[in-house]
This record gives structure tokens, sequence and C-alpha cells, in this order.
């Protein structure tokens, strides 16, 4: 899996970068909103990123506590990726914390999608933070990412079942 430590370094890039574009961004997302409201929001956007690594760190170890980190692994990878990786929806480099919104989103997905298994993978709910992420990404992007957290979950299944079929015919 991608590096959590580098996960972390964007999420501090982005943090020195914001210079008050989460709230810039929230405001134009929901122009209605106090700036006490806005303020709050940024904060709770803030401390929703953050949780990112951690999220992602309890998922790895819930995956080998259970025996499927063959499984569960290339899509969390796959999720880390995205945050890393410069080419996103909303860019961190440009628009600070506001950047890594839709990263964020797109990983609680993924883990939420993971969660439908019984039993869930983890003993998380992911509806709070999704909505709240919803609301600020609006429709259009959260459609987008939606969209792309189950290519994710496709995209790993066949790269596990061509691995799968390859192994089959070396033996």
């Amino acid at each position: 899996m991608v590096n959590l430590d580098d996960i972390q370094a964007v999420i501090d890039s982005a943090k020195v970068r914001d210079d008050g574009k989460l709230e810039e961004f929230i405001r134009r997302t929901s122009p209605v909103s106090t700036d006490e409201e806005v303020t709050d929001a940024a904060k709770v956007a803030t401390e929703v990123v953050e949780m990112v690594p951690i999220v992602l760190a309890c998922a790895a170890q819930a995956a080998e506590q259970r025996r499927l980190t063959l499984v569960v692994m290339p899509i969390l990878d796959h999720a880390a990726r995205y945050i890393v990786n410069p080419v996103d929806l909303i860019p961190e480099m440009t628009q600070g914390m506001a950047g890594l919104l839709d990263d964020t989103y797109l990983v609680f997905r993924i883990l939420e999608n993971l969660n439908r298994g019984s039993p869930p993978l983890m003993d998380t709910d992911f509806g709070v933070p999704l909505r709240f992420l919803r609301r600020l990404l609006g429709e259009e992007v959260s459609a987008k990412l939606d969209a792309a957290s189950l290519f994710a979950l496709q995209d790993v299944s066949e790269q596990m079942s061509r691995a799968w079929d390859e192994a089959g015919h070396q033996s």
C-alpha cells in the first residue's frame, strides 16, 4: 500500500497551501451560511480529511486480522494512490485543503463499499462524513466519485481475475 506517511505529507502540504481556500470553497458551495457556520464547517472538514491515514491504517489492520489482505489491500492501495496522485477533480496543489475533499470522499466511499460485506470489514459508519462531504462537493462531483469508487472495486477485481487465470495457466 502507498505509504501512509506520504498521505500525511500531502495533507500537511495542503494545509500549508490553504491560506483560507477551504473557507472560500465552503462559502461558494454554501452561500447562505454565516461566517461562523463556514468556520465550523472548515474545522470539521479538516478533521475529516485528517482521519484518512488513520482510517486506511485501521482498514489494513482489519483486513490482516481477517486474512483478507489479498483482496482488500489492492483496493486500499487504489484509494491511497488517489490522494498522492496530483491529478484529481479538485487539485490540492492549487486549492489547499479544499482539494482534499474529493480524495477523502473517494476513500470513505471505497471503505463504505468494503463494509457492505457480512460481517463488515470495519465497525465504522462512513455515512455521516460522506453526507457532510457530499454537501460540500455537490451532487455532480459526488456522483463522479461514487462511480470512481465502484470502478476501483471492479478494476481490482479484474486484475485479480487476470492474475488468477495467469497463475492457473502457468501450473
